[in-house]
């Protein structure tokens, strides 16, 4: 009984492959499964076949968004050269990074100190005195060294006139140079040889003993001795700044002015003094601030400012606001704000308000804006293809899981063949 049922299962498996075998071969010539409306549904349960490549389409009419345009980075807000004084020694080279840091990174790129003057060797430059100056200086290539330097000794101990006179006459008569030359090659060995020098600086008030006023033509004599040998130098590129404080005080300041030719800059120190003085008065004022950049111009020389600040009229922030604005119209070379009080606003606690206006207006500058993240495009979601569906009036033929496998769906015959062959 056994070989009987497997002969006969042979016959109907043969019988069903020459069947799907006719069908397939009648299904490929053309026209005729069009003819006999016959038709293969793709079976959901089985791998999509590859599909065979086809020529390009032309691409759809609407267009695909474009893709956003980079953001454009901004420049940087320009930052003046701008510094404080801070203190004469090393801990005034350490503050500036402090002060940078209350700024909200603002970099101060001038570094302001003073040579003592109660003695010639200190006014020479002291070994030991200027080397953390120089090393910061040195540092970054747009910064600045100021250095104020007296041009007498003893020159805060209250000197009367008449010593004043003479001592002035001996400066100009040479007696003095070597203390200014040993100076300008201390300057040079240490690789700061385009330091700012503020000399004399103040000459027309009564504080100094290096004042103008006992004898104006001795002092501008001096003062060109003095900038000849320090220029005389190999190496140097000093700059030399003619500063006086702000209005008249004991002599006209434009009496002590030594020439162009050997003056670089024309600074002014101006602190918020006397008392009940406003702003507007200190620009227009006779030898103020208005007169001030004016001769600077006519002179052909930049303006600075190497001292200003608070003073009599205490906690001022109409006078912050006013002298910040006034610089930033006329653009100094540099401005190094006196930071101790009574002037100062950091290193001062007497002046929040004004503290609040200088730090509001130089904090942050010199950032580099962040630009605003560009939002990625939401891609469209597109919704899966289903099935294909067999034609309507279209019977579906049961061949069996194997054969409709091996076709790749089922076959389907329309029910009005025989009509639409005729």
């Amino acid at each position: 009984m056994a070989p009987q049922r497997r002969r006969a299962r042979s016959r109907r498996i043969a019988l069903l492959a020459a069947t799907v075998a006719a069908s397939a071969a009648l299904a490929s010539v053309p026209g005729f499964a069009a003819g006999l409306g016959v038709a293969v549904e793709a079976d959901p349960s089985a791998p999509p076949a590859p599909a065979a490549p086809t020529a390009q389409a032309d691409p759809p009419s609407a267009q695909a968004p474009a893709a956003p345009s980079p953001p454009v980075p901004q420049a940087p807000q320009e930052v003046p050269a701008f510094g404080a004084y801070l203190d004469y020694g090393p801990r005034g080279v350490t503050r500036i990074a402090e002060l940078s840091r209350w700024l909200g990174g603002t970099e101060l790129r001038v570094g302001h100190t003073y040579l003592p003057g109660d003695r010639w060797s200190n006014i020479a430059g002291a070994p030991g005195f200027l080397e953390d100056w120089a090393r910061w200086r040195n540092e970054k290539a747009d910064r600045m060294f100021v250095l104020n330097v007296p041009m007498l000794e003893r020159n805060e101990e209250g000197v009367p006139d008449a010593e004043v006179r003479r001592q002035l006459r001996r400066g100009a008569a040479g007696r003095y140079d070597q203390h200014f030359r040993t100076l300008a090659e201390r300057l040079v060995a240490l690789k700061v040889p385009d330091t700012v020098i503020v000399l004399g600086w103040e000459m027309n008030g009564v504080t100094y003993t290096h004042r103008c006023g006992p004898d104006p033509e001795a002092w501008k004599t001096y003062w060109k001795r003095i900038v000849t040998t320090m220029r005389a130098v190999p190496g140097q590129r000093f700059r030399f700044d003619f500063t006086p404080s702000r209005g008249r005080d004991a002599v006209p300041w434009t009496q002590c002015y030594p020439g162009d030719d050997t003056v670089d800059i024309v600074g002014m120190d101006s602190y918020d003094q006397p008392a009940g003085l406003t702003f507007d008065r200190q620009v227009e004022e006779p030898y103020g601030l208005k007169e001030h950049v004016e001769f600077a111009k006519a002179h052909g020389k930049p303006v600075s400012y190497p001292e200003w600040g608070l003073f009599r009229n205490g906690d001022n922030p109409e006078y912050m606001r006013r002298m910040l604005a006034w610089m930033a119209e006329h653009k100094p070379l540099y401005n190094t704000l006196t930071d101790y009080c009574p002037h100062g606003v950091w290193q001062c606690a007497d002046n929040p308000k004004s503290a609040e206006v200088y730090r509001a207006a130089l904090s942050g500058l010199g950032q580099q804006p962040q630009p605003n993240p560009t939002p990625t495009p939401t891609p469209t979601p597109t919704q899966p293809t289903e099935p294909g569906q067999p034609p309507s009036e279209c019977q579906p033929l049961d061949l069996g899981d194997w054969v409709e496998h091996w076709l790749g769906g089922k076959l389907c015959m329309r029910l009005d063949w025989w009509s639409r062959a005729r």
